[in-house]
């Protein structure tokens, strides 16, 4: 028999950790691809954020809500990177 967990620990740090290195990373696919390559690079990158997602999440050790926690990783990765990108396409369009 396993003891319930009376207070069981934040996971919420596990999801935002993996926001941030979505942001990063589109900030970095960003600024080190070209223009025209940027549209291949992103999901390459948010393919990243799922493997880093699934680490994450894995290396927490609770079964319990790990489904929620997988989905609001990768889509809050998602969210930010396309806002990110949408940034950088619209910089794009201003000439210099």
């Amino acid at each position: 028999m396993t003891a319930p967990d009376l207070a069981p620990p934040r996971t919420v740090g596990g999801v935002i950790a993996v926001w941030v290195v979505a942001a990063l990373a589109a900030v970095v696919v960003g600024v080190f691809a070209p223009p025209e390559t940027r549209a291949l690079w992103m999901p390459v990158a948010l393919g990243g954020c799922l493997i880093v997602a699934f680490c994450v999440q894995l290396a927490l050790g609770r079964s319990r809500g790990f489904i929620e926690r997988m989905s609001a990783s990768v889509l809050g990765a998602l969210l930010v990177m396309g806002f990110i990108g949408i940034g950088f396409g619209l910089s794009s369009l201003v000439a210099v």
